[in-house]
């Protein structure tokens, strides 16, 4: 039977996705006279794609992005009260209050009495800490893994630790890259939980002929899922 249940947090628990692009439709706003949406959103892509390796995932890299764009499509030439305006927007990103998904909350709760979960989100510590403690689902996790990256060496790394064969560890998430094709590799079980936003960086080809591969609608499916898995074992 499965055993571990382990979740992604950002658009998967909580809406997280929908603040990066308002705060970018701000930024195309405040360089509206330098670059067309398009261009300016290819070249944004472009830069967090380079930076990822230097800052990471989440809102910092994600500002500093915005920084960096800003000085090429104007030239070294955008005005400080740009720059500011760029850094507000990424600070009050970080203060944003969280929005649950529909349905997680009980689900979790559900699924608390009879497995050992687990959070696994990669990002910045500092705020992926405080949106989970700001969740109110903190208390029914027993442990959180807040990684840099999300690969099959990760996960193996994460089920050895937890002491639980990879066949009867499960993970659930809206990315296909980082939540499903790494743990499939790894020997765990995947449900992919899409979300309406997708982040391109994040997408990657669906593994529909994988025995191990599941997929659902909304999140509340997901008990469903663990019992017809369990059924099959």
């Amino acid at each position: 039977m499965l055993t571990t249940l382990c979740f992604d947090a950002d658009d998967t628990l909580w809406h997280n996705e929908r603040f990066f692009r308002m705060t970018q439709d701000h930024f195309t706003e405040l360089l509206s006279n330098h670059a067309d949406p398009d261009h300016l959103a290819e070249r944004l892509l472009e830069a967090e794609r380079r930076n990822i390796g230097r800052y990471g995932f989440g809102i910092k890299g994600f500002v500093l992005s915005m920084v960096e764009t800003a000085l090429d499509v104007t030239e070294n030439k955008v005005s400080g009260d740009v720059v500011r305006e760029i850094i507000e927007a990424g600070q009050d990103m970080l203060e944003h209050p969280i929005e649950l998904l529909p349905g997680v909350e009980e689900t979790i709760t559900q699924l608390s009495n009879d497995h050992h979960l687990v959070v696994i989100t990669k990002g910045d510590l500092l705020d992926q800490e405080r949106k989970i403690a700001q969740s109110g689902l903190g208390d029914l996790f027993d442990n959180v893994e807040i990684v840099s990256e999300k690969t099959e060496a990760v996960y193996a790394g994460i089920f050895e630790r937890l002491e639980t064969p990879p066949d009867r560890a499960l993970m659930a998430g809206n990315s296909m890259r980082s939540d499903v094709v790494p743990v499939l590799q790894a020997g765990g079980w995947a449900v992919h939980v899409p979300h309406e936003l997708e982040w391109e960086i994040e997408a990657a080809e669906t593994p529909a002929d994988h025995d191990r591969y599941r997929s659902v609608t909304v999140f509340s499916e997901i008990p469903n899922v663990i019992r017809q898995i369990n059924n099959k074992m």
